[in-house]
């Protein structure tokens, strides 16, 4: 569960991330919200933007990955203290690492966890971005790959 964020902060320190590049001061596991720890805190020029990370696996469809696999009622947590980020005036940002190498497009598994599906809704509907890419895997390494679209 670790690898997400590995690949994602050396992308992030490495500054390989276009849509991550006007905030290149990275802050790891930074608490916030009601008793949590964001795993990325970016700041630089504008507001900070607090970055909640997800690895997906999931694929019931071939070319498509979804997120969640089961029920994550911390996932939906996260959410919510996104939302809490954007309110105080902040960027937040959930990002899905696809660590798969067949999938083209990402979405959510609505069926799996329809409650994380409507507190992610109503983060995008507060202003919660998105982003999501897929990685290369090889036996030295898993890095960040390419962005991948998000299907709502």
């Amino acid at each position: 569960t670790s690898v997400p964020n590995r690949a994602l902060k050396a992308a992030l320190m490495a500054h390989e991330m276009p849509e991550l590049a006007d905030h290149p001061t990275v802050r790891s596991e930074v608490k916030y919200g009601q008793n949590s720890r964001v795993d990325f805190l970016l700041s630089g020029n504008g507001p900070d933007l607090y970055v909640e990370v997800k690895s997906v696996t999931l694929s019931r469809k071939a070319g498509i990955a979804e997120f969640p696999d089961s029920v994550t009622a911390r996932g939906t947590k996260h959410l919510h203290e996104l939302v809490e980020m954007t309110k105080s005036g902040h960027r937040a940002l959930m990002f899905y690492l696809v660590q798969r190498t067949d999938a083209e497009v990402v979405t959510l598994a609505r069926d799996i966890d329809p409650t994380y599906a409507a507190a992610f809704d109503m983060a995008l509907d507060a202003g919660v971005e998105v982003l999501a890419y897929d990685c290369q895997i090889s036996p030295q390494a898993i890095t960040l790959g390419r962005p991948l679209p998000f299907r709502k």
